[in-house]
């Protein structure tokens, strides 16, 4: 197996979009779309209230299957998002970017919430944390011993 997608479920996928568009600089592979009707009944349906629906688009940064998936259920309503950082599951979403300290003093500035106060040295690495609005956190990534490696060999 190889990883395909991970899924962010949002309350509203248009401004969701927007905004990691906009402010992640991810680019919109696919254009939100409503799936609903037997074929999504049979594929989730019966993880769904029925009838089932799912609005979904995809983003990233070029073609392929490391995406991100963002999925409204518009027949369910949303609460808030209440997970501590430190909850099993889901934990953060990594982007990879050349300059931690531009990207972060960039984001910054468009009124992005970091829930670090600085960029850390790590493992060979320069990290700096973040949150979405809807409660997703992400950690941007600088490789700086080996950029030509993954940067989870960047230790070796």
């Amino acid at each position: 197996m190889k990883l395909a997608h991970t899924a962010i479920r949002v309350p509203d996928i248009d401004a969701a979009v927007a905004w990691y568009e906009s402010m992640l600089g991810l680019r919109v592979l696919s254009l939100p779309y409503l799936m609903d009707g037997d074929s999504i009944a049979r594929d989730m349906g019966e993880l769904l209230p029925e009838p089932a629906a799912v609005k979904a688009a995809i983003l990233g940064n070029e073609e392929g299957d490391h995406v991100l998936e963002i999925i409204e259920y518009p027949r369910v309503s949303s609460g808030e998002a209440t997970r501590v950082f430190t909850d099993n599951g889901l934990s953060h979403i990594g982007l990879i970017c050349d300059d931690v300290d531009a990207m972060r003093h960039t984001l910054e500035a468009k009124g992005v919430e970091f829930i670090t106060s600085q960029v850390a040295d790590i493992a060979g690495l320069r990290t700096a944390w973040l949150r979405d609005p809807w409660g997703v956190v992400f950690i941007l990534v600088e490789k700086r011993k080996r950029p030509e490696r993954a940067y989870w060999r960047q230790y070796d």
